[in-house]
């Protein structure tokens, strides 16, 4: 039974504890049974006095925070109030703290590197552009283009003076050589 008491004595959560338990223990088993009894009786008459504190200060505690819960509500304090002060507080603090300010200067600086390195991609690529519009293969496409168009214009012009456009050129063309387009059958 004693050793029962023993081990319930010590409690190793950590090695300075596991020591000074160790040593209470110690001294515990050397006390006579008489000693040992009236340790026992001196350790709960503590405890029960220790209870007691602990109740009267939780009945205080409820009473006050009941009193503070009456002021509040006197004073128009709501708990959404409490809890919007409470976090513009938590954020004002966090945003004076140092690490989001680092963050913030880190995301900063990050946020201008990648703006300086798409407005370098971007003028790369409109100078390669403006260097392509500019070469000599680009302005002879170009003229190829350009004097094809016209040699069709002149070719559908020639044909009938009075066709001003291309596609009126081309139904003039269909309805000449007998031909009916698609348009003309939904039309009749």
């Amino acid at each position: 039974m004693e050793d029962h008491n023993t081990a319930n004595l010590s409690e190793p959560a950590s090695p300075a504890n596991s020591v000074a338990s160790a040593e209470i223990a110690a001294e515990f088993a050397a006390l006579s049974v008489e000693e040992k009894e009236q340790r026992r009786a001196e350790w709960s008459q503590e405890l029960a006095r220790v209870e007691e504190e602990i109740n009267t200060l939780r009945t205080v505690l409820a009473s006050k925070t009941r009193h503070a819960s009456d002021l509040k509500r006197k004073l128009g304090i709501t708990v959404w109030k409490e809890v919007t002060d409470d976090m513009n507080q938590g954020l004002k603090n966090l945003k004076e703290s140092t690490v989001y300010q680092r963050t913030e200067s880190v995301l900063k600086s990050t946020g201008e590197k990648t703006a300086s390195v798409f407005g370098s991609i971007t003028s790369g690529i409109s100078s390669k552009l403006s260097q392509m519009k500019n070469s000599e293969s680009m302005r002879s496409i170009e003229a190829s283009v350009g004097s094809a168009y016209e040699n069709v214009k002149t070719k559908v012009t020639s044909r009938s003076g009075s066709v001003s456009s291309f596609p009126d050129a081309l139904d003039e063309n269909n309805t000449s050589s007998g031909l009916n387009s698609p348009t003309d059958s939904l039309t009749k």
